[in-house]
């Protein structure tokens, strides 16, 4: 069969998108998710629910694009429902400091110096509040990995497709939210 449920075959022993991720958040994370589940739960859902009963009450339901749209649309909601609520069910909060805050751990702001003299501000935070707007990056990232248990002024380095980057701790920090 072809068509759209085909995909190309890849090794699940060598796939990244097979690699585990961590179940750690931040309690702001976890604060975020929550709710966007309850409004995903008590303003859409019911408002779509609406949408479909009227469409539906309108007649042939093969020819009326307002009810396949709203039907598929409250699918996809119904799914993203079910996914957070297993997610937030796996997730672990960390919420506390650690004990030693001169080292880069989960939560940290992190100031990072390259080799060219240009500043990094990152943080690391679980893999549900990844942004990179806000420069906050996945614990399980390369450059995260290659960052935890450092202190400041040690060099992390990571190996990148375009080759290796050494960079400079100059500051961490961890914000009480």
């Amino acid at each position: 069969m072809k068509g759209r449920n085909m995909t190309r075959w890849r090794d699940p022993a060598k796939d990244p998108r097979q690699e585990p991720k961590s179940n750690l958040i931040t309690a702001e994370g976890a604060e975020r998710l929550r709710g966007i589940l309850d409004h995903l739960s008590r303003v859409k859902r019911p408002a779509l629910s609406a949408k479909v009963g009227e469409a539906a009450a309108l007649g042939d339901r093969s020819e009326n694009a307002d009810y396949t749209y709203n039907k598929k649309e409250l699918n996809r909601v119904i799914a993203r429902i079910r996914y957070l609520t297993k997610r937030l069910d796996e997730l672990q909060v960390v919420d506390r400091l650690p004990a030693d805050t001169g080292r880069v751990f989960f939560g940290a702001f992190v100031t990072l110096e390259d080799v060219d003299g240009e500043e990094l501000h990152l943080r690391i935070v679980g893999h549900d509040e990844t942004d990179t707007t806000k420069r906050w990056i996945s614990v399980d990232a390369p450059l995260a990995k290659a960052l935890l248990g450092k202190g400041l002024d040690d060099e992390a380095t990571v190996t990148a497709p375009g080759g290796e980057t050494t960079y400079l701790i100059t500051a961490i920090d961890y914000r009480q939210p």
